[in-house]
This record gives structure tokens, C-alpha cells and sequence, in this order.
């Protein structure tokens, strides 16, 4: 993988041990945003996110437990990127990062999606070319956008 997604508020996690995923939480700032077109959802997840900060902070049933039920604790993140640190400072996670539980013990956590999805904009639209735009819609013809490069719909 050339490029790694940074990992954001809502990003879907799994335990080695656990037999459901659950959604990371970002309780640690309140600042620094990422694909939210508004910047009210999309936190960015640190190593500082540490101990009780998934949704139901629960994977299931934990093997290391009997099959009782999951008491996630993270200890620590590995694999998170280097060159850049937070205000608060946390180094921002990636789509690779591991966590330490300790219950599971090191790298136990694994994230499965990184929480980030496109958001389409009018700008997006306007910014695209007449005959990218006919391939992608040919229900709005290149010849039929208006001057601005908004497509007229019917």
C-alpha cells in the first residue's frame, strides 16, 4: 500500500480475540478535523486516544476471557505517523496502526476502516470536465452544461 488513510472519529476497529468490531471514539480534543466538509464529526484519531475509547468499548466475546464478554483497555498505539504531532500532542493514527489491550496484549487491535468516506460538493461538480462529467452521467450530455459547467437536469 503506497498511501495509508489517516484514521478519524467512527473508525471501525477489531480485536484478534473479540468476535465483533466496534467504532473508535476520539475524546481527546476537540480541534483537528478530517474529511468533514463541515468540521463537526470527523476528529482525527491519536496515540493519545488511549484506554476506554470505542463505542460500546466491547469487542463481543473475548477468548482471552472464557468468552466472556470483552473489557477493551487500550494501552498504547504503534504504527502511527511520525512526522507530524497534535496540539494536544498525539501522533496521528493510520490505517495500519495496532493497539496494545491489556487483556489481548501488543498489536491486538487492528482498525479494519479508517473511518474516512467522500463527500461529494457542488464545487466538485463545478470543477469537472464537461466530458468527464458526460462519462460519468450520460444523462447530462457536454453539450447541455450550462456556462458555469453545471450540468442542466431535467
Amino acid at each position: 500500500m503506497s498511501e495509508k488513510h489517516l484514521v478519524c472519529h467512527g473508525a471501525l476497529c477489531q480485536c484478534n480475540f473479540g468476535t465483533a468490531p466496534d467504532k473508535l471514539m476520539v475524546k481527546t480534543h476537540q480541534k483537528e478535523y478530517i474529511n468533514d466538509s463541515s468540521g463537526t464529526e470527523k476528529l482525527i484519531a491519536t496515540t493519545k486516544d488511549i484506554g476506554q475509547t470505542f463505542e460500546k468499548n466491547n469487542f463481543g466475546s473475548c477468548s482471552k476471557m472464557n468468552n466472556n464478554p470483552c473489557k477493551v483497555q487500550v494501552t498504547e498505539w504503534k504504527g502511527f505517523y511520525e512526522k507530524t504531532t497534535l496540539e494536544h500532542s498525539g501522533k496521528i493514527l493510520l490505517e495500519d496502526s495496532k493497539a496494545t489491550c491489556a487483556v489481548g496484549g501488543p498489536d491486538c487491535i487492528k482498525i479494519t476502516f479508517h473511518g474516512q468516506v467522500t463527500q461529494t460538493s457542488s464545487a466538485n461538480v463545478s470543477n469537472t470536465k464537461p466530458e468527464t462529467m458526460e462519462t460519468l452521467n450520460p444523462m447530462v450530455a457536454a453539450s447541455e452544461m450550462k456556462e458555469d459547467n453545471s450540468p442542466d437536469y431535467y
